[in-house]
């Protein structure tokens, strides 16, 4: 009998061994090769052939062979949205995600099914930083990176378009390609400043002509389905959209918690400070809760790790990186002070999944690398990555109830 035991105890220990070394990754240097990116993004841009082709390299990442991992959108409870495009040659993954999100947001509100066009938030915000520009004297980063809520307040000011009335693109186009349109812009700006020429009208008048140039002007009156609007009337009376309803939330320690804070980035070129500050707990309870809860979010955060695999569209937090266990508000600190987190690119979460007791959240992605996998314009995110590597969020106000109400009094 004491054999068995000493038998059945080393046999207990041996699984259990195994079964922790079967969740410890290994790096591995993997060689690039060409994907979305260079074989459609880049072959679809009328100067490709005057462009530079980038230089393929290895890269250092995480083996996540033989690890359970999902593998379908299909496998995730998740809610409706528009399905995935590509922002092609752009920056402004910030306005395609949250445009989705919007559009999810429209039809959980009205039922309606509609999708917004990105590209006008972009043609608006690229206006916008020009006046900031010129009020600042020239002390605002400049390019095509924003935020997420830089939405709710652009809808405010300028309203919404439907993507069927304007798309961005000049004729013959079929991919966004913005190289040459953040060029002129960033020159033109420059030079403004060099000259110290602070005409808010000349400054406006002159990006609003870059900007036909590149990706036409909006129109201020078009017919949907039937009736005429204003981007303004759009908005109010067919999408029904409270720019005010929707709320930031980002998790950074250096700020006190449960109060305003800046979130500290050059895409946040405004200085907004109306994101609520939380712990890296509460971060993740709003996301968990939303989710679970029929809401979907814009989020936004660090998108270059070696937990990232384009081909198998998930994103990890190795365990070489840190372990699961000691991910909390400090681990994300040191992260974000030493800059290996970044607010490189945001995408929108449309739907969760309990695996093995983790979360994971089903992303619609704009970005091109989310296009390498079986499933196109997809990405699935570990309950640690989210906890650890993203950095912001937007939502639907009462999605976030439970951690607002220990806030706002």
């Amino acid at each position: 009998m004491k054999y068995r035991i000493i038998f059945f105890l080393f046999f207990a220990c041996s699984s259990t061994l195994f079964a922790q070394d079967i969740t410890k990754n290994k790096g591995i240097f993997e060689e690039d090769h060409n994907g979305y990116y260079e074989n459609t993004i880049l072959k679809g841009i009328a100067t490709f052939e005057d462009s530079i082709a980038p230089v393929l390299k290895k890269h250092f990442i995480a083996d996540l062979d033989g690890i359970n991992l999902p593998t379908s959108p299909e496998e995730f409870t998740k809610y409706w949205f528009n399905l995935p495009v590509s922002q092609g040659n752009t920056g402004t993954c910030w306005s395609f995600a949250t445009t989705s999100f919007f559009d999810s947001e429209i039809y959980r509100i009205t039922n309606k099914k509609v999708k917004l066009s990105p590209m006008y938030f972009v043609y608006c915000e690229y206006i916008e930083r020009a006046k900031y520009f010129v009020k600042k004297k020239g002390d605002c980063t400049i390019g095509d990176g924003s935020e997420a809520s830089a939405l709710p307040r652009l809808m405010r000011l300028y309203g919404v378009m439907p993507d069927s009335v304007y798309n961005g693109l000049l004729a013959g186009q079929t991919v966004y390609d913005h190289s040459k349109l953040v060029e002129d812009y960033e020159n033109y700006l420059t030079r403004v400043k060099e000259s110290s020429s602070w005409n808010d009208s000349i400054v406006i008048a002159n990006v609003k002509a870059i900007l036909k140039k590149y990706m036409n002007e909006p129109l201020s009156e078009f017919n949907f389905r039937g009736k005429k609007y204003s981007p303004q009337t759009f908005l109010t009376d067919y999408c029904k959209l409270l720019p005010g309803d929707y709320f930031s939330f980002m998790s950074d320690n250096k700020t006190p918690f449960n109060q305003h804070a800046e979130l500290v980035e050059d895409d946040n070129w405004r200085h907004s400070n109306d994101y609520y500050n939380v712990s890296a707990d509460d971060f993740m309870k709003i996301i968990v809760n939303a989710i679970k809860n029929g809401y979907t979010m814009s989020i936004c955060g660090d998108v270059s790790e070696a937990g990232i695999d384009k081909e198998k569209q998930v994103a990890i937090v190795p365990s070489f990186d840190i372990p699961s266990e000691y991910i909390n508000d400090d681990a994300r600190q040191l992260r974000l002070e030493n800059g290996s987190t970044t607010d490189d690119h945001c995408i929108h979460l449309v739907g969760y999944l309990l695996k093995e007791n983790k979360y994971w959240f089903l992303a619609k992605d704009s970005g091109a690398g989310a296009f390498d996998g079986k499933h196109p314009g997809y990405k699935y995110l570990s309950e640690d990555y989210v906890k650890l590597k993203m950095m912001n969020i937007l939502l639907y106000k009462y999605a976030a109830k439970e951690v607002l109400d220990k806030i706002i009094k």
